[in-house]
């Protein structure tokens, strides 16, 4: 078995000695590097080419949320798991907007990050449907009018299947559950989800879920 490829981005070194002892213990895990601050990233993923980046949200220099960004912009981009102290928090919503797999707290148990990084590395978002209600009501009151206009436009090129596949990933459905609940095969499924990140330029099912949010497709569907 190939392991996943880790990159530990984080200000305090005893957080990132703390989070190598953990990761250094799964055998599935290898750390390729650590940065202290955003502005080595891009270089140390030139060089290193891990599948996943642990990243934390705030650091002097160069955030997290900056470099995200960044390595989003990227063809060939790790995924990218946010680490921070809050669950709802603006920076982490614009993380995730820009591409972010997911986030985990910095008091989460061991054993869950680990479990995190390997959700990640094989395309599964880190992001609970509890949390993700609660990041939707963060962001309900920014600018949340300008959104929903945007988020509609981009929606609109949907089909109907798709459009009811995009609310079931906003509701935090797995594949298996989707395809339960509307009658497909789970490839099925991964192929709606596949041709809907197509469709809207997006990296993942996390921006899925929002863009459907700020869209209301959520709020339209608990109507019917």
């Amino acid at each position: 078995m190939t392991a996943i490829r880790l990159l530990l981005v984080d200000d305090d070194p005893l957080v990132r000695a703390g989070l190598s002892f953990m990761m250094g213990g799964a055998d599935d895990i290898e750390i390729v590097g650590e940065a202290g601050d955003g502005a080595a990233v891009e270089e140390l993923v030139e060089r290193t080419r891990p599948d996943v980046v642990l990243m934390d949200i705030r650091m002097p220099a160069v955030d997290g949320l900056t470099a995200t960004e960044r390595l989003r912009g990227r063809a060939d981009a790790p995924q990218v798991v946010v680490l921070t102290t809050f669950h709802a928090d603006e920076q982490v919503l614009r993380a995730l907007r820009a591409g972010a797999a997911g986030f985990v707290l910095k008091d989460t148990p061991p054993t869950e990050i680990v479990e995190a990084v390997r959700r990640v590395a094989a395309g599964d978002p880190v992001l609970s449907p509890t949390v993700t209600r609660q990041l939707m009501r963060h962001a309900a009151g920014t600018a949340a009018d300008a959104r929903r206009t945007q988020a509609r436009e981009r929606i609109a090129a949907l089909n109907d299947r798709e459009r009811e596949v995009a609310v079931a990933v906003g509701r935090g459905r797995s594949n298996a559950e989707i395809a339960t609940d509307l009658y497909m095969s789970v490839a099925t499924v991964k192929t709606h989800v596949s041709r809907i990140l197509a469709k809207l330029g997006l990296n993942n099912r996390v921006q899925i879920a929002l863009l459907a949010y700020d869209a209301g497709l959520l709020e339209e569907d608990d109507a019917q």
